[in-house]
């Protein structure tokens, strides 16, 4: 599949992306896409359209078609979701077309939007970040804070031992964790959740892998009875709290972070990292607010919060 920039007059035949507002503070907006419901050809050369030439070029060098459509739909969704809130933010209050945003890296790879220097015009402290694995794509956003993300097959396969692996990257307490769980699938299932958690963390501070080792920090659980999660049917479920820890002293937090464990889709788990200054301040009484949708850019938005879609499982959150 080779994505080019085509049929140019398709743009007409669409229609316009739905303008969000930003999100509120302590709100999360989580936009996900399943590849498998985009079928159309048509469509796919549409979100070619959007891309810059580096990123369509980058897509064209990978081998696959199933490759190149994630990565296509992967940058489609993250231009389509900030121009939502774009049209919006523009002064001029005309429709801003995802093809004009750029973006730039930091140090250690982490996507920003570089915005566009005008003496009329003040970028919001937005701030946004994106995962995805063959069945899913997702992107978060939020304002004024920090956010890392992460999605998993729950029916993720393990080549490697679970415990054996766990042991060259998880802390000691994790391993232990784990070690205790004598049924395989629930230890698999945890060890899933867990690597979610720790790839939201240091992708929300802004680093990977390489610059900060999931063995530096432990992932563990604080029962809440403050923290209550408001699921379909008016029911009410308890859920643990989300803390970070340091390896070497189990006592000490590390970080200022609002954690987020969900089931999406009934297919996958997502974790939802997002930095809190007031946490430090002793105010964090108030959970992380929220908004989950699913999308096809241009054919359908369908809110799913606060359905089966969307499962809290561990955090703090306001559906």
């Amino acid at each position: 599949m080779n994505i080019r920039c085509f049929q140019r007059n398709f743009s007409s035949a669409l229609p316009p992306l739905v303008p969000i507002q930003l999100p509120s503070p302590r709100e999360t907006h989580f936009w996900y896409i399943l590849p498998d419901e985009v079928k159309s050809v048509a469509l796919l050369n549409r979100y070619s359209e959007l891309l810059s030439p580096c990123e369509r070029e980058n897509v064209n060098r990978m081998s696959g078609d199933q490759l190149k459509k994630r990565a296509l739909l992967a940058r489609a969704l993250v231009r389509t979701t900030i121009a939502r809130f774009f049209v919006l933010l523009d002064q001029t209050n005309c429709e801003i077309n995802p093809r004009s945003l750029k973006f730039k890296k930091n140090i250690y790879g982490k996507p920003e939007v570089e915005w566009h220097k005008d003496d009329n015009f003040s970028p919001p402290p937005l701030h946004f970040n994106i995962s995805h694995t063959s069945s899913m794509i997702a992107c978060g956003v939020t304002i004024n804070a920090p956010i890392g993300i992460d999605v998993e097959e729950k029916q993720r396969k393990l080549k490697n031992d679970i415990i054996a692996f766990a042991q060259r990257y998880f802390s000691p307490y994790e391993i232990k964790l784990l070690t205790s769980i004598s049924d395989p699938e629930v230890r698999r299932q945890e060890f899933i959740k867990l690597w979610t958690l720790k790839e939201a963390y240091v992708k929300a501070l802004g680093k990977g892998f390489s610059a900060m080792p999931f063995k530096t920090f432990t992932i563990q659980f604080r029962t809440s009875t403050l923290r209550r999660f408001h699921l379909p049917g008016n029911s009410v479920s308890e859920a643990s709290e989300v803390i970070v820890e340091a390896s070497n002293d189990p006592g000490n937090l590390t970080n200022n972070c609002l954690f987020a464990l969900l089931e999406v889709a009934g297919s996958h788990y997502a974790a939802i990292c997002v930095e809190n200054d007031e946490i430090v301040r002793g105010e964090a009484n108030t959970p992380m607010k929220l908004t989950v949708r699913k999308t096809i850019p241009f054919v359908e938005d369908v809110c799913v919060s606060g359905t089966d879609a969307v499962l809290p499982l561990r955090g703090k959150i306001e559906q």
